[in-house]
């Protein structure tokens, strides 16, 4: 598999959707051309809704219908058509806590469309079970993305979070076309070329539960990032729980499988079913503003 996959940026107002795959002259640059989004809905609101097209105007799932290969806020997985939404916790909008010194994230945070980490599939590598969702992505390149933005990343290593008993893997990657992506191989050239970001992305994922009154996460392999190839194992294996899932060869529970473009899935669904599906979900905006109060929360001991 080559380190060359696309990225979705899936976080508002500071998070990103990266899609992998393997590059092919120019196609890293057409990426973005080929899909499109729709909002339906308030920003900062429990309705808000961001559907995706695909470059002939008809609506596509992003977690099941943008390739994992080239050439070949979180995702509603639980929705018909997977739009992303406005994540929500008991209730109530959740945000990303800024904790001193970082202001939300620290890199463009998305997911790898066709992955999925089984919540009844243990790890062999870190003994835990999935945590139900595509493999989370942080994109360390210089642009600041928009949420919704499709873009080629060249993978170079990975983290093994260990979230409340799952895995909750985050790769590490980097842009295509970054002006400094060619100087970017493994994860010994994040240490290189960006001293310190590994540490203190260690540091932001160790802590960022704890203004919820949660406790610090903890890492597998004690906290040490693993390498590209390492990296690519764990894609290879995600993107064939995927393929089960998609297939109706393993229990999705809750997650929506609806899709329009993978011929042999039972859950495939026409063009016409797929824009009934998103003019079901309301496009009228609210009057009242959800968005949260920004503070800053000093954890130093």
């Amino acid at each position: 598999m080559s380190a060359l996959l696309r990225l979705l940026r899936t976080g508002a107002p500071a998070a990103a959707c990266l899609r992998l795959g393997t590059s092919a002259g120019t196609g890293s640059r057409r990426a973005m051309a080929l899909y499109h989004t729709e909002e339906r809905g308030q920003p900062c609101s429990q309705n808000y809704r961001l559907f995706f097209k695909n470059v002939t105007g008809h609506y596509i799932s992003p977690f099941h219908d943008i390739p994992l290969k080239v050439n070949s806020k979180e995702i509603a997985t639980k929705e018909p058509m997977n739009p992303i939404k406005q994540y929500v916790k008991d209730g109530k909008l959740r945000y990303v806590a800024n904790i001193f010194p970082y202001k939300g994230y620290i890199w463009n945070y998305g997911t790898l469309p066709q992955t999925w980490e089984d919540p009844h599939e243990k790890d062999k590598s870190t003994n835990c079970f999935g945590d139900n969702d595509p493999i989370d992505v942080c994109e360390i390149g210089s642009k600041i993305l928009s949420c919704g933005e499709v873009i080629h990343v060249k993978i170079l290593g990975i983290l093994a979070l260990i979230d409340e008993g799952e895995t909750d893997w985050k790769l590490i990657a980097i842009n295509a076309n970054d002006p400094e992506a060619s100087k970017f191989h493994d994860i010994d050239d994040v240490k290189k070329f960006k001293p310190g970001y590994l540490e203190a992305t260690l540091n932001w994922f160790r802590l960022y539960k704890v203004p919820d009154g949660k406790p610090e996460n903890q890492f597998a392999f004690n906290g040490e990032f693993k390498n590209k190839a390492f990296a690519l194992e764990v894609i290879k294996s995600t993107h064939q729980c995927w393929k089960a899932l998609l297939m109706k060869k393993c229990n999705g529970g809750a997650i929506n499988c609806t899709n329009v473009q993978i011929s042999d899935s039972p859950f495939r669904c026409t063009q016409e079913e797929a824009r009934s599906l998103v003019e079901s979900v309301s496009s009228s905006p609210n009057k009242e503003s959800n968005e949260e109060e920004q503070v800053w929360h000093f954890l130093g001991k």
